[in-house]
């Protein structure tokens, strides 16, 4: 496939092309796209897997759907919007499979090597890892623990740094809606970071 010709080629122009069914417009698409919309994916749903699938059937699902953009907004807000859906249903389908499965408190503990886990190093740039790591932990739980309207605002907006325009248009809000909900998700990580990690 030859994406050469499209390097450096406007949305609108790659967007034209793909509606004329060019697959090298869409794959240059896709490498401008893909990582933004699986960072969105995994913030939202927490699981990688779950992630890699939602983007690639949101790519499969935009490509055949490419006639319906309209272009009243940008490509990537639309494809944020088709991503963002199918995050929701996945947390959905989750949540119905968590409902139903039961878990056997006799099932047996599966059994590891038996070596002792590596321990750290106590140099200064070791220690400095862990306690990165540890406030990363923090804040990724505190993350997961919103709902799922303040999760995607600040996932979307202080995560990706996509504009509060572009926010309000993927998940159809008002941009005050937006403000607002980022607000509250804002004032609830702090408070969880507070509770969990003592910090003020």
């Amino acid at each position: 496939m030859d994406t050469q010709r499209f390097m450096g080629a406007d949305d609108t122009v790659l967007v034209e092309a793909c509606k004329k069914g060019d697959l090298a417009a869409y794959e240059q698409l896709l490498q401008r796209y893909q990582r933004m919309l699986f960072n969105i994916a995994f913030r939202i749903t927490g699981v990688y897997e779950d992630a890699s699938d939602i983007v690639q059937d949101s790519l499969i699902a935009a490509w055949r759907r490419i006639d319906d953009f309209r272009g009243d907004a940008k490509i990537s807000t639309w494809l944020t919007a088709i991503v963002v859906n199918n995050s929701r249903n996945r947390l959905k389908q989750r949540q119905q499979r968590q409902k139903v499965e039961l878990y056997s408190l006799d099932a047996p503990i599966p059994a590891g090597d038996g070596a002792l886990p590596d321990l750290p190093s106590r140099s200064p740039s070791a220690l400095a890892q862990l306690e990165a790591s540890e406030m990363h932990g923090f804040l990724r739980r505190c993350v997961e623990a919103l709902s799922q309207e303040f999760r995607e605002v600040l996932v979307l907006r202080d995560m990706q740094e996509i504009p509060y325009q572009e926010v309000a248009a993927a998940l159809q809000l008002r941009e005050g809606t937006v403000k607002s909900r980022l607000f509250r998700a804002r004032e609830a990580v702090r408070d969880c970071l507070k509770k969990t990690a003592g910090i003020s």
